[in-house]
């Protein structure tokens, strides 16, 4: 029978990485599997077995299992998985979209009354043990198994809970994920990453997103120390890697659906972001 919320997103013997709808779980089998991760919406990611290393480039925080980590939007940073103490490495991604997020924050009332709780630092937080993220995951990990497939309306109940329990081992966690008083940070960054794969000039994406050339250039150096030539290559990149390394595709195949005109460009960018020429990547 086909299952109606999983989505497949690898089959690799080694690896497979399902979801049902922004919840994806994940396993990997081989010694140690390393990605370069920019989550475009925040998340929790949830160690169920095995271990995992993540490295933002000023610390490296070990998540082992049964621990739980808040990565914010946006954020560079390296995930090393692998086995430990005789079990395979096994995760579960819950990401909080923007729309989500807006949603449940106009619905509800409760979660305004949060909004007093103060400013907290953008960055990758390795969260407390507590009793409703030990029941929120403990609640998840029947459907490892894809053959018991959950309601999508139950699932959302389960990105609520995973949300108060965020708030309630810190409020200020409200002052990230409700921020929507400065809209230029959702507007330019929703365009541009469903429209990466597009030739826009710096005019175009200024014009696209409402603004005039002066006001884009200041309010994306808000969001980015890239320039703006330099985001799109660089979520090109990240897309093709996906592709390639995740998905088994072609590389004849890819470098023009991300938007690259020749595949030379393609090659020589690639091997600058990663270290090694697509052709490098192995499924």
């Amino acid at each position: 029978m086909e299952d109606k919320h999983a989505t497949g997103l690898n089959e690799n013997p080694m690896k497979v990485i399902f979801s049902y709808d922004d919840v994806f779980y994940s396993f990997f089998y081989d010694d140690t599997v390393m990605c370069t991760h920019r989550s475009r919406e925040y998340a929790l990611n949830y160690v169920y077995s095995g271990e995992m290393l993540i490295d933002n480039g000023r610390e490296k925080i070990h998540v082992g299992k049964g621990e739980c980590v808040f990565i914010p939007r946006d954020h560079n940073i390296n995930m090393y998985k692998r086995p430990h103490g005789g079990e395979r490495y096994c995760g579960i991604f819950m990401m909080f979209t923007r729309h989500f997020l807006r949603d449940i924050y106009s619905r509800n009332d409760m979660y305004k009354t949060f909004a007093d709780a103060g400013r907290m630092k953008l960055a990758v937080t390795k969260l407390p043990h507590t009793a409703e993220l030990v029941s929120l995951f403990a609640s998840m990990t029947p459907y490892f198994d894809r053959s018991v497939s959950p309601q999508a309306d139950f699932m959302d109940l389960k990105m609520q809970e995973g949300l108060l329990a965020l708030l309630h081992i810190d409020r200020r966690f409200a002052s990230l994920l409700f921020d929507f008083n400065e809209p230029w940070k959702i507007d330019i960054l929703e365009f541009m990453n469903k429209n990466y794969m597009y030739e826009f000039t710096l005019e175009e994406l200024a014009h696209y997103t409402g603004r005039s050339l002066a006001t884009f250039k200041r309010d994306f150096k808000k969001i980015s120390d890239l320039t703006p030539e330099k985001w799109l290559i660089r979520r090109r990149l990240e897309a093709a890697y996906v592709m390639i390394k995740e998905g088994g595709r072609k590389i004849s195949d890819v470098y023009a659906e991300v938007g690259f005109k020749n595949p030379s460009h393609f090659s020589t960018a690639f091997k600058r972001q990663y270290g090694i020429p697509p052709t490098g990547v192995s499924a």
